[in-house]
């Protein structure tokens, strides 16, 4: 997807609230976009008040907006990863983020913000990694790693950087060690490290019943007894094929509002749960849907997709190999027997570019 650069000036205060959506109502409008030669939208309604500025994008148009450093206003890139959208912020020259959960939650909003499922900060490293990446999610709690998030943090970096090519990273998150590598086709693979089996570290209170790890494991939620796998990736997953008795969960008619919530708030999970329902297509390929802890249901989620081939394979639905097919597009996933590490390999894009004042 070709990458749209703009400049977006946005309130984070309630009486000035504007509402990016309603940009749509323009699409009657006939412009075109010429490269290399900016356009100006501007819209005023009952909704909307605001000026957009889109252009192609430009390795000089891009350089120049990323290296703006004006007080008062936040400077960003929208990122997404098969669709789990992150607005990146260029923290490198502190450890401190430069805006509160709170103010992350305003610009996380989808009808009075920017949009977004979190905002990552890129940050200096600390014990010898190249950065440090922390998140803050659409409620303002901060997990301890994204894996979607984590393919966008590779290719911001690069673009801060200017660096061009096959580029590998370290970076510290509230996970451990993440290293990941972009590839010569753009795409970028995540060593995501060893899995976290042991129940009473996933955490979950769960009774261990395969070697310390809870695998295939009943859980009542709300009247309704499913099987369950929990793995961390760094972060806790709660992994459900099906529930008990059933064959082959259909994961298109779930009602994930409904039913995600219950997941994540039970009280099996003392730190609350990420639930990936899975479907099995084959031994290699598996179809899911994610309610995320902290951000409700996503189009994707790099971690859960990790945590969903490890209990496949676990439960012995699939092999260590997988292509997961999440409503944002698929991820490829290897859970390695020699090494015992997971790699994530898929796509991050840019969505545009942008300013909020503070």
């Amino acid at each position: 997807m070709a990458a749209i650069a703009a400049a977006i000036s946005l309130s984070l205060t309630s009486s000035t609230r504007r509402s990016l959506s309603s940009i749509n109502t323009f699409r009657s409008s006939s412009f075109s976009l010429q490269q290399n030669t900016p356009r100006l939208i501007t819209a005023v309604g009952n909704n909307l008040r605001s000026s957009m500025s889109i252009e192609a994008p430009d390795k000089t148009s891009q350089t120049s907006f990323l290296d703006r450093k004006e007080s008062g206003f936040l400077h960003f890139v929208k990122y997404h990863g098969v669709g789990n959208d992150f607005i990146m912020v260029d923290n490198r020259d502190s450890m401190e983020p430069r805006i509160t959960p709170e103010q992350a939650v305003k610009l996380c909003d989808r009808n009075f913000g920017i949009g977004a499922d979190g905002v990552i900060f890129a940050m200096p490293g600390i014990n010898g990694t190249d950065y440090t990446m922390r998140i803050f999610n659409s409620d303002g709690s901060e997990p301890e790693m994204c894996g979607n998030g984590m393919r966008c943090f590779a290719k911001f970096i690069a673009e801060l950087d200017k660096l061009r090519g096959k580029q590998s990273f370290t970076v510290h998150t509230g996970a451990g060690l993440i290293v990941p590598e972009i590839q010569d086709d753009e795409k970028v693979r995540v060593d995501m490290g060893e899995p976290i089996l042991k129940a009473s570290d996933v955490p979950t209170k769960l009774p261990a019943n395969k070697d310390l790890s809870v695998v295939k494991s009943e859980l009542d939620v709300d009247g309704v007894t499913w099987n369950v796998t929990c793995v961390s990736m760094g972060n806790p997953h709660c992994i459900t094929f099906g529930t008990k008795g059933s064959q082959n969960l259909q994961v298109d008619e779930l009602n994930l509002a409904e039913i995600g919530p219950k997941f994540e708030h039970h009280e099996m999970f003392p730190a609350r749960t990420n639930t990936e329902f899975v479907q099995v297509l084959s031994h290699s390929h598996l179809k899911m849907r994610v309610w995320e802890r902290g951000a409700g249901a996503t189009l994707a989620c790099g971690t859960g997709a990790c945590a969903v081939v490890i209990a496949a394979v676990l439960e012995g639905r699939a092999g260590r190999s997988c292509t997961v097919d999440l409503p944002g597009g698929p991820l490829e996933i290897e859970w390695r027997e020699e090494g015992n590490r997971v790699y994530m390999t898929g796509p991050a894009e840019v969505v545009f570019y942008g300013s909020v004042p503070l």
